[in-house]
């Protein structure tokens, strides 16, 4: 009977370590969960001498690294399997990347007589990605993801230069690293979804529409003014620059047709996450025109564009890869429900619309609550073999 428990106990943390997507996308709901509310703890100065960053910098630093790493770790070294039909990274090896991950988690947390080690195991994670994503990548001859693989050597660069300097301003460049890394990925998978299901419904699949050269000048756009933020530009370059990203993408948007795909939630999350994206550029020039406050659009892409596109593909992708349906878990679309109130609000008090300690305290609860419901409802899915009996 022991043994029979001991077995059972095992299985989900066996299961868990089966493809990279199942731990890494339970850790982004956990660390979600968990990294509101030691904000507020950390705002309040209840211990936060042991952090190993000023506190706001700790805020800033696992809302964007600790949390989207996560994502990013789980996502594509998901996808990269299917893209050069190779092997998972699984078992021991897979637990190790996750440690190594959990461990750069704890350094910030407590690392504060510890500076230059907690940047070493921190930087260490996002390499380690880009090691077994490329690896695969270069055997496949998989040019297309070249991209992918710059974008997140940007995003380990911009964090190298964090810990080294200590300016914040590589943190929101950092950001909008991410908002590029949406446009990336999010520019492949939404339109490409959005025109299958409706493929599937016969509901006009052709009016689903791509430019390339608009593409391009997006992505184009939107680096630059990554390279802005890095080197401290201000004034008409960087107005110009986010003006440009604004404009470019939210035309790419509207040539998606979001409100055709409006009867499936899996889909219309995507474009929601990319109307954050569009936000955030336009809340970036109205910031350096001074009509808002500087940290507006840091919360558009935070809370708003990158914890939807989060929460869009996790969503989908933990379904598909179990071998289920794709088709969204009853509650589930209160997750996106949640997240993009949680962000709404946020940026409607750093605009000073609302009281702050409103949206504050509105924001947190409305986060956590988005994350925790991910949890709640991906627990099975995540630890559980998949439905349909196949390896992964």
């Amino acid at each position: 009977m022991r043994e029979s428990l001991v077995a059972r106990a095992r299985r989900p943390l066996e299961q868990l370590f089966s493809y990279p997507f199942r731990i890494f996308f339970l850790s982004t709901g956990l660390i979600g969960v968990v990294v509101i509310p030691a904000w507020l703890v950390v705002l309040w100065q209840i211990h936060p001498r042991v952090l190993a960053v000023p506190g706001l910098f700790w805020h800033q630093h696992e809302m964007t690294v600790g949390f989207l790493n996560a994502a990013i770790a789980g996502f594509l070294l998901t996808a990269v399997c299917n893209w050069t039909n190779t092997e998972p990274v699984t078992g021991k090896r897979l637990l190790g990347l996750w440690l190594v991950w959990l461990a750069g988690r704890v350094m910030l947390a407590v690392g504060a007589e510890a500076p230059v080690l907690t940047a070493v195991v921190d930087l260490a994670f996002l390499p380690l990605v880009m090691l077994i994503m490329g690896a695969r990548v270069w055997r496949a001859r998989q040019t297309r993801q070249l991209v992918v693989l710059a974008v997140l050597g940007g995003l380990w660069l911009l964090d190298l230069l964090f810990h080294w300097h200590g300016d914040p301003r590589y943190l929101n460049a950092l950001v909008l690293l991410a908002a590029v890394l949406i446009l990336v990925i999010g520019g492949r998978i939404t339109p490409a979804f959005s025109r299958n299901w409706l493929h599937r419904m016969g509901m006009g699949a052709q009016h689903v529409q791509s430019w390339p050269p608009l593409d391009y000048l997006a992505l184009a756009a939107s680096a630059a003014l990554v390279l802005g933020e890095a080197l401290a530009w201000s004034g008409a370059p960087i107005l110009f620059l986010a003006w440009l990203a604004a404009l470019t993408t939210g035309l790419r948007l509207l040539l998606w047709r979001g409100w055709m795909v409006r009867g499936e939630p899996l889909l219309w999350v995507l474009h929601l996450g990319h109307l954050w994206v569009v936000a955030g550029f336009a809340l970036r020039a109205l910031a350096e025109q001074g009509l808002v406050a500087s940290t507006v659009w840091v919360h558009a892409l935070g809370p708003g564009a990158m914890a939807t596109m989060v929460l869009g593909v996790m969503t989908r992708v933990a379904l598909g890869h179990t071998g289920r349906e794709l088709r969204l878990p009853p509650g589930v679309v209160s997750c996106y429900a949640l997240i993009s109130l949680a962000a709404l609000i946020r940026v409607l008090a750093g605009m000073e619309w609302i009281g702050w300690h409103v949206g504050l305290w509105g924001s947190a609860i409305f986060w956590t609550l988005a994350f925790a419901r991910f949890c709640i409802f991906y627990w099975p899915i995540l630890t559980q073999p998949r439905k349909d009996g196949g390896p992964g």
